[in-house]
């Protein structure tokens, strides 16, 4: 459904009076098109004293192409390498980049703060330094969403600094147009890093996608059949006419098939006899009700399609040896599961639960050298959320730093960055997808 608001609110003299009120007014995102550059405008990026990550930094800049801004002039992007920072007194480093930097930033602009973990940033001092980081990028997010800007914090933990380039490319780029004020966490990575075609990093990749018949899972199909990947959708067998019509335009295999099934783990894991490389939990359902009027039948209905089964699956694959080495598993969550909703304490609950499955099996997962990670999406223009009244629609759409609903493909985007080869240091991470919701952690 078309945001009727933002068209509104952005018309020649309806704009004028809308910012006198200080009514939201929402910035067109740009989104990536192949072909586009990383970031297309200046980068400013400074360093904090003691920092680490100037080379990598310096190194991945170069790479892109980015063109550097000067001293006078506006910036597309600003990062700061703030992980050298041992001491609160040394936080007004961030004041002293940032001050005379943010009124530069131009719109659709990205910000990112690097930091060093704070568990292993080698003292209390340290420790508490680095975790104000996350109170302000989270801050400095709200105060640039009108821009239809975001700010990120990246945290790499000492001896990954090899393992910038994929989470870099992602959050500098369109890609990433409805992710905002998140912590993202990179560790040592659990293979070692191929050489990437950024421009189709999933070549040679093959992927399993379920409930890909439409909305988000169409969405995550094409983009990684896009980067490359060749595309198993899957989806129950009512809907294999529009599972074909969707895979099949992308040079993909349709699966159509019951997760719920008892043979269903052992007929997924037999079909990828040659392997698979990445594995895409999509798959859900809501059973909306109040807890005391949730019947038996409905509680476990939705936990088996949303949590169960994914279990299920993870087991049968890697029993089998079914998902190669570097191969990726992204589960989809939901803000629900982060916040909660009243009427869905059965969703709420089955997401959560996805989150506490990313959170135990990335060490196990990674001594397979196998990822695992989750997006965690908030309102999202969908059939679904078309459906909804339009006061708990237009909310939804509104209580954001970027006050409007993201796209499908903003998932997808997401889910592609976690899947890309080069992403072998972003492990047991849970990203949200919400253009930094009011609701929620």
């Amino acid at each position: 459904m078309p945001d009727r608001y933002s068209q509104i609110v952005n018309a020649p003299v309806i704009s004028t009076v809308v910012r006198q009120l200080g009514l939201p007014q929402p910035v067109d995102l740009d989104r990536y098109q192949p072909g586009t550059p990383v970031v297309a405008g200046p980068v400013l990026s400074g360093a904090a004293p003691g920092a680490r990550l100037e080379r990598p930094l310096k190194a991945l800049l170069d790479d892109i192409g980015a063109e550097r801004a000067g001293a006078e002039g506006n910036a597309k992007a600003l990062v700061f390498d703030a992980s050298g920072i041992a001491d609160s007194t040394e936080l007004i480093e961030l004041q002293r980049f940032f001050y005379p930097a943010v009124p530069r930033l131009r719109r659709n602009s990205r910000v990112i703060v690097l930091g060093t973990t704070p568990a292993l940033a080698g003292s209390a001092r340290a420790h508490t330094a680095q975790r104000a980081l996350e109170g302000f990028t989270r801050s400095l997010a709200k105060e640039i969403g009108g821009k239809g800007a975001t700010a990120q914090l990246v945290y790499v933990e000492p001896g990954a600094e090899d393992q910038l380039d994929s989470t870099l490319r992602f959050l500098l780029s369109p890609r990433s147009a409805y992710v905002d004020g998140q912590v993202v966490r990179i560790a040592k990575g659990v293979a070692p890093t191929p050489e990437i075609d950024w421009d189709l990093p999933l070549a040679g990749k093959t992927a399993l996608v379920t409930g890909a018949s439409r909305g988000i899972g169409a969405a995550i199909a094409a983009t990684l059949a896009r980067d490359g990947a060749k595309v198993v959708g899957l989806d129950v067998p009512r809907a294999e006419a529009d599972l074909r019509a969707v895979v099949e335009s992308l040079g993909g295999e349709a699966l159509p098939l019951d997760i719920t099934a008892a043979d269903a783990p052992e007929q997924i894991a037999a079909h990828f006899k040659d392997g698979v490389d990445i594995v895409v939990h999509n798959a859900g359902v809501t059973r909306d009700r109040t807890i005391a009027k949730m019947p038996e039948d409905r509680w476990t209905q939705l936990m088996e399609i949303n949590l169960s089964s994914e279990e299920r699956i993870d087991d049968a694959l890697l029993d089998s040896e079914a998902l190669n080495e570097n191969g990726r598993i992204v589960c989809v969550s939901s803000m629900s599961g982060i916040a909660g909703n009243s009427g869905q304490t059965n969703y709420a609950a089955s997401k959560a639960g996805v989150i506490g499955m990313v959170e135990s099996l990335a060490p196990e997962l990674a001594q397979r050298a196998i990822t695992i990670n989750a997006v965690a999406p908030g309102f999202i223009e969908t059939q679904m959320t078309a459906a909804m009244p339009i006061g708990p629609r237009e909310a939804g759409r509104r209580l954001s730093s970027l006050s409007q609903g993201g796209l499908p493909v903003d998932v997808a985007e997401t889910i592609a960055w976690f899947a890309s080869p080069g992403s072998t240091g972003v492990n047991g991470n849970v990203v949200r997808v919400c253009g930094q919701s009011l609701l929620g952690a």
